[in-house]
């Protein structure tokens, strides 16, 4: 890759930001990194395998500047920890808006939550899936939560909600388990109890996280969307790629099923074998890069996840697809901390394809 490719040069100016103020990241690129490469392209940016942050609290600035700490959501092992200052939380919100306001549009909709409004107080501190409800809340209104304290479908509230707002197009999110299990769940009820099912045909439904145990279910890409579409009227469906290690950086699925490239960040995949870039269509560990992080050292990682890229019609010539975790990896999507509960019916695009 050229070292005029974009984002290169802030990339590399965050390589020199974190060596100098974060030593224990200085000291890993001496060991593994110890000769600066001629070409600063995006290729050869030094990376931090993401599993560090499970176990090493790193930061880029003084104790005292910390603002906020965010854990992943991963249901196996210690989660990862991320130290967030004021003025790189901001960096990220912006960046946030940015992308989905090309999604929603300029205007704050009408916004479903498939969650349970419990979770905006967690128990030991802030997970990446309160962040990301958090997060993804600003860009609604009027918000109602789906699901109750057992994860089963508040259907009164529903009907009375889309009464108001399912007429015009509305905003709804949820993680990815939770939006299967949450939206089936809520016609299945519905249909048994005589009614004709939710009507979410004007929503724009944007989700994420974990897919592991949909795969489990056998379940991918088209029949996550033609199911949600049957039962529900949904037909604007888009999954997204994210870690709560690069929060801002998000990869929105597009029309042709592919995940489109940030303003902020560039994923490279990798042969797991020699590390060299993949070319395309072959799938690959993905580096994930992100200007925004600069209050720790997480805008260069490695990831567990496995990917391609291919040609698409997109500002840089190119999308992604995510086809994965490495076998034995840990499940650390959001939704995939979902316990699996019988429904009250029946017993992290970024999908495979």
């Amino acid at each position: 890759m050229s070292p005029t490719e974009p984002l290169a040069d802030e990339l590399w100016a965050l390589v020199d930001w974190h060596r100098q103020r974060c030593e224990p990241y200085r000291r890993l690129l001496e060991l593994f990194h110890p000769s600066p490469p001629a070409d600063r392209g995006l290729s050869e940016l030094p990376w931090l395998p993401v599993s560090l942050f499970k176990s090493h609290r790193l930061l880029s600035v003084p104790e005292e500047q910390v603002f906020r700490e965010l854990s992943s959501s991963g249901t196996q092992g210690p989660p990862s920890r991320i130290v967030l200052d004021r003025a790189t939380a901001s960096a990220q919100t912006q960046a946030l808006s940015r992308s989905l306001r090309a999604l929603l549009g300029p205007a704050r909709l009408p916004m479903l939550i498939v969650d349970r409004e419990s979770i905006l107080r967690p128990q030991g501190g802030v997970t990446a899936r309160t962040a990301g409800v958090l997060g993804m809340m600003t860009f609604g209104r009027d918000h109602l939560f789906l699901l109750d304290e057992q994860e089963q479908p508040r259907l009164p509230e529903l009907h009375a909600w889309l009464a108001r707002h399912g007429g015009a197009p509305f905003f709804a999110f949820g993680f990815t388990g939770l939006v299967w299990q949450g939206l089936r769940a809520a016609a299945e009820l519905d249909l048994a109890r005589g009614g004709p099912g939710p009507d979410l045909s004007q929503g724009i439904l944007l989700h994420g996280g974990g897919w592991k145990r949909l795969i489990a279910q056998a379940v991918d890409r088209d029949s996550f969307r033609q199911t949600l579409g049957r039962l529900t009227g949904l037909t604007r469906i888009h999954d997204f790629y994210g870690m709560v290690e690069q929060i801002g950086t998000v990869y929105l699925e597009g029309p042709d099923g592919l995940l489109h490239p940030s303003p902020y960040g560039e994923l490279i995949i990798r042969d797991p074998i020699t590390l060299r870039p993949c070319p395309e269509g072959q799938p690959g560990l993905v580096q994930a890069l992100s200007v925004l992080p600069r209050s720790y050292p997480g805008h260069s990682l490695l990831t567990e996840d496995i990917g391609s890229w291919h040609r698409a019609d997109t500002p840089r010539g190119r999308a992604w697809r995510i086809h994965g975790r490495l076998p034995r990896a840990e499940a650390r999507g959001c939704s995939d901390t979902l316990v699996s509960r019988p429904t009250a019916t029946s017993s992290g695009a970024g999908a495979p394809p």
